[in-house]
């Protein structure tokens, strides 16, 4: 059953980050059973090459591949699509226009305007019918609840035709309501809930990402309602375990 269907019928997949170039992270985490995983553009330092190279790998372990883009530009869209991606996932959506632009990127004429281009998503010019319809069945667009105003268009932004998820970006948010990192404050929290609230309206697949490796913290998220949710990262699962073992290590010394 592929990611997007699972989205449409609500439910509950369990995704990871990787911000590491190296093509055996991506195995790695892969093989492990995540749902899916963002290679993550925004915060890091990953090239579109690298991009490819890393969606052709999880391809590998049939482990659908979402981009996290810097931005919701049509041009970084298609490029990242004509690479292979099988979604992706957009900061900063703030209004129904923003999702419309988003979805309006991903899709060719006339359900779209993404330019079109023979690349690796296309079989490099030899399955370009068959990429259309695979696009029309398959492809993920998520987009990021970072920003005050879009708690105020939440219920616009999660009605527009296309748009398959959420994901609440809490640091962003709580520092668009002038309280950075506040993430515990009553307001703070009053505002993921008018999303959490507003997708299960909506019947959108609505998530979190949990930055530390905690499964407690995960299964705090789940009954709380959400159900995309991104545990973890690469950097962070390895430091973690790193500092862990070696304070256990030390401490048997």
């Amino acid at each position: 059953m592929s990611l997007k269907t699972r989205l449409t019928r609500c439910e509950l997949t369990i995704g990871s980050w990787i911000t590491l170039g190296h093509p055996s992270i991506a195995e790695i985490m892969a093989k492990t059973g995540f749902d899916w995983l963002v290679l993550d553009t925004e915060h890091s330092v990953l090239e579109l090459s690298e991009v490819q190279t890393l969606i052709q790998v999880l391809d590998g372990q049939q482990c659908p591949a979402i981009v996290r883009l810097t931005s919701n530009h049509p041009d970084q869209i298609k490029r990242v699509m004509d690479a292979g991606a099988s979604g992706i996932m957009v900061p900063m959506v703030k209004s129904a226009q923003d999702a419309r632009a988003a979805v309006s990127a991903v899709y060719y004429p006339p359900e779209g305007t993404r330019g079109v281009g023979l690349a690796r998503a296309q079989g490099y010019g030899a399955s370009f019918q068959a990429y259309r319809q695979w696009l029309r069945d398959n492809a993920v667009i998520i987009v990021m609840i970072e920003h005050i105003q879009a708690i105020e268009n939440i219920d616009a932004i999660l009605s527009t035709a296309g748009v398959d998820a959420y994901i609440i970006g809490p640091y962003d948010l709580s520092g668009s309501m002038g309280r950075p990192g506040e993430l515990d404050h009553p307001d703070v929290q009053a505002a993921i809930q008018t999303v959490l609230k507003a997708g299960i309206q909506h019947r959108k697949a609505g998530g979190v990402h949990v930055v530390e490796p905690d499964p407690a913290l995960l299964q705090q998220r789940i009954k709380q309602g959400f159900i995309f949710l991104g545990y973890s990262l690469d950097i962070r699962m390895l430091d973690s375990l790193c500092r862990t073992h070696l304070s256990m290590i030390k401490t048997a010394s």
